[in-house]
């Protein structure tokens, strides 16, 4: 039963009114928000279909500081739900109203570039971006690069375990972070890994890469840097047909070529993005892939030359080499522009994130385009192609009555879908509260029993960012969905895959 709204505010109002004097205690007045006018900033991520004001908001300033908060939190018995830069896609940082947000965004230091180690030891409020820029006089860069590296937090990315454009040759976040230093529930501090290339004991460094902030508090990361490549160059090859550039991303793969990175989009996605950047994409073609190569002079060489003949064996009606490092950062502008060009064709839009095998590339986007029609709802696609993570964009004006609704839904199906051709529901957004229902198709109850008995070896009260992620067996049971068996679901208009 659902408290009444005057009921939940005075409860608010009793949260603040205990946590507010105690934090300040050992934080300066202006580090403890409690107004309203003041909470609002931190009510949704980047998904913001969903909202909620946070009871307490608390921005420490150091490691002692954020240790004491959540020894208070533990005592008291608070949720808390840390947060980077908002710029999360999946509800992950969504608040709650009776609990504390701890924002991590004054953690933006960057502790040490090490370039004989080729690593870099950074706070987890430190931009994505300023890592590679930090690290760019000594040759080196951070190869994990999402879409929204210039303001996403590297904490967020551990967090989330996220990938970016170049994540098929260099790998995830997980793959590129050697050590972390991270808070648990009553404030211990834990270091995990370091600057070396393996650590004794259980692989913990890994389990909390992708946990979503319901382990610990991460509050300190070391990520290895690379060696800037001599050459980098893009190959863009348009298609009239969409199955046709999917069967091509196949064929790329199979050749034993692995691409720096191999991306698709679709022709809303293309001219949503040549209509906002400007860098002349195709605007007839119904996909585009880009396929960058890097390496030495003449492996590149070599390599661009095959792929170009590659593609146009595979039916592209169009293929050019960026002939110049301006050309280049230009095709990748409008990729990296994408979601926040598809973003001006109408009021909202829901950002989808599963992963599917390869070979199914061009049957899934056959199957949305249907669903898309039936729903009445455009959908852009933009892609990681080459590891088959699918970031479907479904339009919709949350200001009509039942669209956001319906956008969910659609969403659903496509992440169902994914599951069913034998792909997973996130590929690098996380669960948070989006794909929590998902995750009752995705793993069978003793799995998910697991989840909950791991967590509880972290944070005994559920305490950190309960909600989110992993759900409840009494939610799955009331979500009324079985566990995927042998790769099927029981849809009958999935039924072919």
């Amino acid at each position: 039963m659902t408290a009444p709204v005057s009921s939940l505010h005075t409860s608010t109002q009793s949260l603040r009114a205990r946590l507010a004097p105690k934090l300040r205690e050992f934080m300066p007045r202006e580090s403890v928000l409690s107004a309203e006018e003041n909470l609002r900033p931190y009510e949704c991520d980047g998904l913001s279909a969903y909202r909620q004001i946070p009871g307490i908001v608390a921005l420490p300033n150091n490691i002692e500081q954020a240790s004491r908060i959540l020894r208070l939190c533990h005592q008291e018995g608070v949720p808390v739900i840390a947060r980077g830069a908002g710029t999360g896609l999946s509800g992950g940082a969504l608040p709650l109203e009776q609990g504390l947000l701890l924002s991590l965004s004054k953690f933006n230091r960057i502790l040490e570039i090490d370039p004989l180690n080729r690593t870099a030891t950074v706070e987890p409020g430190v931009r994505n971006l300023a890592i590679t820029e930090a690290a760019a006089p000594y040759g080196l860069y951070y190869a994990p690069d999402p879409s929204s590296q210039i303001a996403c937090s590297i904490g967020g990315n551990v967090a989330e375990n996220s990938g970016g454009v170049h994540c098929l040759k260099y790998g995830l976040t997980v793959h590129n972070v050697l050590g972390i230093k991270f808070l648990t529930i009553d404030g211990e501090l834990i270091s995990l890994g370091g600057k070396a290339l393996d650590s004794p004991g259980y692989d913990l460094l890994a389990l909390m890469n992708g946990s979503e902030g319901l382990l610990g508090v991460i509050v300190e990361i070391t990520v290895k840097l690379l060696p800037k490549p001599e050459r980098a160059q893009v190959v863009l090859a348009a298609f009239d047909d969409i199955k046709k550039a999917g069967d091509a991303v196949a064929a790329i793969i199979g050749s034993g070529f692995v691409p720096a990175g191999l991306e698709m989009m679709d022709n809303l996605a293309i001219r949503a993005a040549e209509d906002f950047v400007k860098v002349g994409y195709p605007v007839n073609a119904a996909a585009i892939l880009l396929c960058e190569l890097d390496g030495t002079h003449e492996e590149v060489s070599v390599g661009v030359k095959q792929i170009h003949d590659l593609l146009q064996k595979q039916g592209a009606t169009e293929v050019r080499t960026a002939k110049t490092e301006a050309e280049r950062a230009g095709m990748w502008a409008g990729r990296k522009a994408a979601f926040p060009a598809v973003g001006r064709l109408a009021p909202d839009y829901y950002c989808m994130d599963g992963t599917i095998p390869r070979k199914y590339l061009a049957q899934v986007l056959t199957q949305i385009s249907a669903w898309s029609r039936e729903y009445g709802l455009p959908v852009a696609n933009v892609f990681h192609a080459g590891d088959g993570n699918l970031h479907p964009l479904i339009l919709y004006d949350c200001n009509r009555p039942n669209e956001l609704k319906n956008a969910e839904a659609l969403g659903a199906k496509i992440l169902e879908l994914c599951v069913a051709v034998g792909g997973t529901i996130t590929g690098e957004h996380g669960v948070g509260i989006e794909k929590i229902n998902q995750m009752c198709v995705q793993f069978a109850q003793p799995e998910l029993a697991q989840f909950h008995a791991l967590k509880a070896a972290f944070d005994p009260k559920g305490l950190l960012n309960p909600g989110k992620a992993v759900p409840t067996l009494a939610r799955c049971a009331e979500f009324g969905r079985m566990h995927v068996h042998g790769g099927k679901l029981k849809f009958p208009d999935i039924e072919r895959f």
